[in-house]
């Protein structure tokens, strides 16, 4: 929590315990995480993960899993089942039945018949073959290529025993194509924000429902593989030759979960989540590295004295929202004590090649509503949502003052964008958990099989891991001086953004918009905020007068300068 008295770093080096937590101390976690977060843990683990296409239960999933279970082990983590009473910093191992085969590609070829080299190879394009395809004959077969352009198609062109072709999402198709006899499906569907025409080898990973009961295959085309593949369809009957390998086994579902025991507050936490599966370096080796190091660095600071936990802090990863839902849903009583949840998702990009920025989704604010001015959504897209839609809290501008405060100091671009949903912080949410996620976007090879290791960033890891480790590192240990910054930040925040929305108004009503509308936007800011600042009562006993007060003089302040602007657009001619 915030301290009042600043405690120099000298004091770390010569006096012995000069660090202990205490209520009246101030640390400065900037300066301690810094030195020790270089990003080079966090890229060694990604370069490690990412060499395996991963899905849950195979393979490269449960490497992982063992690798991080080694690291925690080695930086102090206890195996929970031998940890006694004392042990603080732990670690398990969680395990289930998995009511599906496991999955994993070995090799595939796609060539159309009559030519002298494969249009595809795995070796070059390791997303090629669909998640849960079976393999054929290991000499391969040769079929005929059927051009769908819609799904009508299907009712009307024979495919029995054929391969059907279409640049239509599997989804579309792949459940008549069965019915129909089709024994396997070659698509293409890579989005515009690829620039497949530029990235003309990029393949994005597509998936098929698990196969238990079918011999179906699928294959996804890159754009270079989809020009030549039409140039042929276009001049007649085409064949193609199919070989694919893969691996279905039955497996176990593994999440591996590592804790920091708070203090004073033990069943209060903050859960930091990141999903392992997928098969690509930045989606998401980079969250499962970034994260390790997290834990890593947290627990060589602790041992060392420089820092305390007064709540807990927990590390979970596993598979993506399943893993971070069945955490939060299967004890109601360690679910309540969540009191944040933070998703490290594609954290290590090197935006010079892939595009876009390092970006804060924010828990859902009116922006989410109304996306103008600066506020506006990646290419992932997001639903517009409703007032009852909101979920006001401190915690969308404390991440971002702490991010950019990082971002300040490391000459790194921080951003921000309305909530879309999609990642581990969803969960959060839905269990009206206060949670956000952080990451990239854009990214020209995002789910490609060009998302490799030269794509990520070791600068980027330290940045985004200093700043999350540090953000974590106020949340726990947050007491009545944190609350009262919070208000103080929270209520210079409300005032930028009701002046902001403001001007658009005027801008807006000049356009033909009615003023009554403006009005509406106008309060959802004044009551988001308001909202967003009582909610830091969670970190203070109820007994807190002062920050009692500093909220309800922020509140004053906040609806004074909203009734200043809604008058003023009332009286717009």
């Amino acid at each position: 929590m915030k301290r009042s008295i600043i405690l120099s770093i000298l004091c770390f080096s010569f006096l012995t315990g000069c660090s202990q937590h205490s209520e009246e101390i101030s640390v400065d976690y900037f300066s301690l995480i810094r030195p020790e977060f270089t990003g080079k843990i966090a890229y060694e683990t990604t370069d490690f993960v990412e060499d395996y296409w991963r899905v849950v239960g195979n393979t490269g999933f449960n490497k992982t899993i063992y690798l991080i279970a080694d690291s925690l082990q080695a930086a102090g983590y206890v195996l929970e089942e031998n940890a006694k009473a004392e042990d603080r910093l732990t670690y398990r191992i969680e395990k289930r039945a998995m009511d599906n085969q496991t999955w994993e590609p070995i090799s595939a070829s796609l060539q159309i018949a009559g030519t002298e080299k494969p249009l595809l190879l795995s070796e070059t394009n390791r997303n090629m073959t669909y998640l849960n395809s079976v393999s054929t004959p290991k000499e391969g077969i040769k079929a005929e290529l059927v051009w769908i352009k819609s799904v009508d198609d299907l009712n009307t062109i024979s495919v029995k025993g054929k391969v059907v072709f279409a640049e239509l999402k599997a989804r579309q198709i792949y459940k008549i194509a069965i019915e129909k006899g089709a024994i396997g499906i070659i698509t293409y569907d890579n989005p515009d924000y690829l620039q497949p025409e530029k990235n003309k080898t990029s393949i994005q990973f597509r998936s098929l429902p698990s196969q238990n009961d079918t011999n179906f295959w699928g294959i996804a085309l890159s754009y270079e593989a989809k020009e030549k593949l039409t140039a042929k369809l276009k001049k007649g009957s085409t064949e193609v030759m199919v070989n694919i390998q893969t691996k279905r086994y039955p497996s176990e579902e593994l999440t591996i979960i590592a804790n920091i025991k708070g203090s004073v507050l033990p069943d209060e936490r903050l859960v930091y989540s990141a999903h392992i599966q997928e098969p690509g370096a930045n989606d998401n080796a980079t969250g499962v590295g970034a994260q390790l190091e997290m834990a890593k660095t947290a627990a060589k600071l602790y041992s060392e004295s420089k820092i305390e936990f007064d709540r807990t802090m927990t590390f979970l990863w596993g598979d993506e929202i399943i893993s971070t839902r069945r955490y939060i849903e299967e004890d109601s009583k360690r679910a309540k004590g969540i009191k944040w949840g933070i998703s490290l998702d594609m954290v290590g990009e090197n935006t010079a090649i892939t595009g876009g920025t390092f970006l804060i989704e924010k828990m859902p604010d009116p922006s989410a509503i109304w996306t103008r001015g600066n506020d506006k959504h990646s290419e992932w897209g997001g639903d517009v949502l409703s007032i009852e839609d909101m979920k006001p809290h401190y915690l969308n501008d404390f991440i971002l003052s702490t991010f950019k405060k990082q971002g300040k100091h490391a000459n790194w671009v921080v951003e921000t964008n309305p909530f879309e949903g999609g990642s581990d912080h969803t969960p959060f949410l839905k269990a009206n958990i206060p949670g956000l996620l952080l990451w990239h976007f854009t990214d020209q090879f995002y789910h490609t099989d060009n998302d490799r290791i030269d794509k990520v960033s070791q600068e980027t890891l330290k940045n985004v891991g200093t700043a999350a480790l540090v953000s974590g590192l106020e949340l726990v240990n947050a007491g009545s001086n944190f609350a009262l910054n919070q208000i103080s930040d929270l209520e210079r925040r409300a005032i930028e953004r009701l002046e902001n929305e403001f001007q658009l108004s005027l801008k807006a009503i000049k356009t033909g918009e009615k003023i009554d509308d403006e009005i509406v936007i106008l309060r959802a800011w004044e009551d988001w905020y308001k909202k967003a600042i009582a909610t830091v009562k969670d970190v203070v006993p109820n007994t807190d007068n002062t920050v009692s007060s500093a909220i309800k003089k922020a509140h004053l302040n906040i609806s004074s300068k909203s009734n200043e602007f809604t008058k003023s657009l009332s009286e717009t001619k």
